[in-house]
């Protein structure tokens, strides 16, 4: 009996193992906001199924409002408002029934960001954009600097080893190139790319993200969201994102969650794909790849170099402790990224818990729902909005 036993356990492993084989890997549960598209359900359900049948290891799991017609999908059925949708979605990650989300929005806290994913038009090549919603940083300089660490570590949770990086020629740029020019000499694994133009160099101009010159472009998250659109639907008038992969996985330090994000305009292929990017970052070891990596950069001076050549120091910020802390379920917008922690502690001098967030428009202060009319006022009298 006990042989017999054996031999079913191992059969069943084989099972396993080749029913793995043969739809390309193992299982991996992505769940998808299946409410909020401007282009409606029909359109996020349809992403849905593309992605599971070009991939059969996905299984997608739909979250919100069930859809006729889309039976093969799995469906974690909420009312159609995005709070519950989104605390379904939450919920779902927690308790890990999903793997990672692909989602219209989340409020990401600050220090995560996104990296997304482009079809380059020039040579149809793929190309990271370091990072393209939230944000690694308030500081541009420092923010670039962080978003081509996230970068790297997502391209090889992707299977390229050995991604090639370039920094876009915006304000901060030659700054960033510096301080991972520093990592790398201390021992940090980057491999600068090069331009097409004449004179090369790791500084693209617009010509080379046209051409993806590089694996990985970097740049402060509010160009690369503009980016992202401008690739995902120049073919459209912007109306519809019909190519990419979306505006990509959530990184950032001490975060572990794979939340991806898409746009209310993403169409059917853009939500297949993100879908795809976010269950090959997954098995490919996403979060662990993002703490490894912000390790080597801790370990090759990363807080030292970016403390150094930060261009202009900050000025002291007043010491204010936070109230005692409570649910946040409101938000504020309207208030500019650098000044959104200055924000926040101008309602805590007022007695008022608040938190800063990233939101797929812009930066959020997050208020308890009682103190809302009370911190509009505040930061309005400030000039904060």
């Amino acid at each position: 009996m006990a042989n017999a036993g054996a031999r079913k356990i191992i059969g069943e492993a084989l099972s396993d193992i080749v029913g793995s084989a043969r739809r390309g890997g193992p299982h991996v549960r992505v769940g998808l906001m299946a409410s909020g598209s401007e282009l409606g359900p029909e359109e996020l359900a349809r992403g849905a199924a593309l992605a599971q049948e070009a991939r059969p290891e996905l299984h997608v799991v739909m979250i919100g409002p069930m859809l006729k017609g889309y039976d093969q999908l799995e469906w974690i059925e909420t009312s159609d408002c995005e709070e519950d949708i989104s605390d379904g979605m939450e919920t779902a990650l927690k308790d890990g029934s999903i793997s990672a989300a692909v989602a219209l929005h989340y409020p990401f806290p600050l220090g995560v960001t996104t990296i997304g994913r482009v079809l380059t038009p020039s040579r149809g090549r793929p190309m990271l954009i370091a990072s393209t919603t939230g944000a690694s940083s308030t500081d541009r300089f420092e923010g670039m600097v962080r978003n081509a660490i996230y970068g790297v570590a997502v391209a090889r949770s992707l299977g390229i080893e050995d991604p090639s990086v370039g920094i876009l020629n915006i304000d901060g740029a030659n700054p960033a190139f510096r301080a991972l020019g520093k990592l790398r000499d201390n021992g940090f694994p980057i491999s600068f790319g090069s331009s097409v133009r004449k004179d090369g160099g790791a500084i693209l101009r617009g010509n080379d993200i046209l051409a993806g010159a590089v694996d990985v472009c970097v740049t402060d998250t509010l160009t690369g969201n503009v980016l992202m659109k401008m690739f995902s639907a120049f073919t459209t008038g912007g109306s519809y994102e019909s190519t990419g992969w979306g505006y990509g996985p959530s990184v950032g330090r001490d975060w572990s969650l794979v939340v991806s994000i898409i746009s209310r305009a993403s169409g059917a292929p853009v939500i297949a794909n993100a879908l795809d990017y976010s269950a090959r970052a997954v098995v490919g070891g996403l979060a662990a790849k993002v703490a490894a990596h912000v390790a080597m950069a801790d370990k090759a001076g990363l807080p030292d170099i970016i403390a150094e050549m930060r261009p202009s120091k900050q000025a002291v910020r007043d010491e204010v402790a936070p109230p005692p802390k409570e649910p946040t379920e409101e938000e504020l917008h309207g208030i500019d990224v650098l000044s959104i922690e200055d924000a926040v502690m101008a309602l805590w001098r007022k007695g008022i818990y608040a938190e800063s967030a990233m939101g797929c428009t812009g930066p959020v202060v997050k208020v308890p729902a009682r103190y809302l009319k009370d911190s509009e006022e505040a930061l309005r009298s400030e000039g904060f909005i």
